[in-house]
């Protein structure tokens, strides 16, 4: 979710707006390349569960290369789905859906910090960001990794 992050693989890439996945809800399962959790917007077969995001646009020269960053046949796959906003319009996006998953592993403190700083700057809800939060993260141990990542906040 965080813009920046996502500028930097997409050029294009500007927000529509929040948006609410129903019958998912957000897990740190995916199995990383690196070995760590990433995120992913699990099915759960049941109205109650939720995922709130931000849906942006890109220019459809640049889904190939979001597709190879996102890591696109090696752990995740892309379905179509649709979203609801709070003003209750209907859009029909795609969205990467984890196919290597492991409940055991967590996310590095670097990655939860990205999925924190798009949350946070889409104005997603309070319960929401605080679920987020509550999730348990582990150190990098290439601490170069983790420089790198968080150089795209300043």
């Amino acid at each position: 979710m965080s813009l920046n992050r996502l500028k930097a693989r997409t050029q294009s890439a500007h927000k529509l707006g929040v948006f609410v996945l129903k019958g998912h809800e957000l897990k740190f399962h995916k199995i990383g390349r690196d070995g760590s959790a990433k995120c992913n917007a699990c099915c759960t077969d049941s109205e109650p569960g939720i995922v709130e995001g931000v849906v942006f646009e890109i220019d459809a020269s640049e889904v190939a290369n979001l597709d190879r960053a996102e890591g696109l046949g090696n752990g995740y796959e892309k379905k179509n789905v649709q979203v609801i906003n709070d003003q209750g319009e209907v859009v029909d996006v795609f969205s990467y859906f984890a196919t290597r998953t492991d409940d055991s592993l967590r996310p590095f403190s670097w990655y939860k910090r990205h999925v924190l700083v798009g949350a946070k700057s889409a104005g997603l809800s309070n319960d929401y960001i605080s679920k987020i939060q509550s999730v348990k993260v582990i150190k990098d141990p290439d601490s170069s990794r983790e420089r790198r990542e968080l150089l795209i906040y300043g």
